[in-house]
């Protein structure tokens, strides 16, 4: 089999962490960069053979690119701190990369847990991530958030899930909210977007629509309400945040979260 390194950004992570670096105890070199975690993480990952890193926070896209760069092998395995390589996906992996793998880089399905319930629908299920690649043949690209990987050529797809804890509650979901809405701003008002009636008080309710009906989040249950219904509020608040950006002239600056290896 190619040898395959993988890399994981974090920040207190202790409670995700170990489950995820369990999921890739197979792999030949796991790499953490860890940004100024002091919650243990870092010694935890150490303890179960990761080389960790000291790295300052510069966003996800920098952050990654840093992880891939201390790699030792051509093949990459990116996964967050608060996801988990099933055995059927990791014996996906290893098939891919034990024969004459057909693509420099392949899109592993997600399963998102919201409030104890695996969705799949609301257009979360199957969300594609590309993140098994050839560091040969491409990174990741620098963007603060939303970041993504670009590779020479076509990506294939793996079959089995990437398990993704990102929502046990709705305190830990509420926190990672603010914080993106306000990255997501942030990218937009730098774009040169403007964000008025239409946008604050329109888009929420098609968001609404598409995630609920469209998508079929109904599927779901109360959980794939709630999930159309908050996709909803994120898209209101983010624009009622460019309106402010518009309003005062300023990025809007933040504390950096607790989090950043885990969406």
């Amino acid at each position: 089999m190619n040898p395959v390194s993988v890399v994981i950004i974090a920040r207190n992570e202790k409670r995700n962490i170990e489950r995820c670096l369990r999921s890739v105890s197979w792999a030949d070199e796991i790499i953490v960069m860890d940004s100024q975690s002091h919650d243990g993480t870092a010694d935890l990952a150490r303890q179960h053979g990761a080389g960790v890193y000291d790295y300052v926070w510069s966003g996800y896209g920098a952050a990654k690119r840093a992880a891939v760069e201390k790699a030792s092998h051509d093949w990459i395995l990116s996964i967050d701190a608060d996801e988990e390589i099933t055995p059927p996906l990791r014996q996906e992996i290893q098939a891919v990369l034990s024969g004459h793998a057909g693509h420099n880089g392949y899109y592993l399905p997600r399963r998102t847990l919201f409030l104890g319930r695996w969705i799949r629908h609301c257009g979360w299920y199957p969300d594609h991530v590309l993140r098994l690649f050839r560091k040969s043949r491409g990174n990741f690209d620098d963007a603060v958030v939303h970041e993504r990987v670009v590779i020479d050529g076509a990506a294939g797809y793996l079959k089995n899930d990437m398990l993704h804890y990102s929502y046990p509650t709705l305190e830990e979901y509420f926190r990672k909210f603010d914080w993106y809405t306000t990255l997501g701003a942030r990218e937009a008002a730098r774009r040169g977007l403007r964000a008025g009636w239409l946008d604050i008080a329109g888009k929420p309710p098609l968001s609404f629509v598409s995630h609920y009906l469209i998508r079929q989040g109904f599927r779901d249950g109360l959980e794939g309400f709630l999930v159309s219904a908050l996709s909803a509020l994120a898209v209101m608040v983010k624009y009622a945040k460019v309106r402010e950006i518009q309003r005062t002239g300023e990025v809007l600056e933040k504390e950096y979260v607790e989090t950043t290896g885990s969406r």
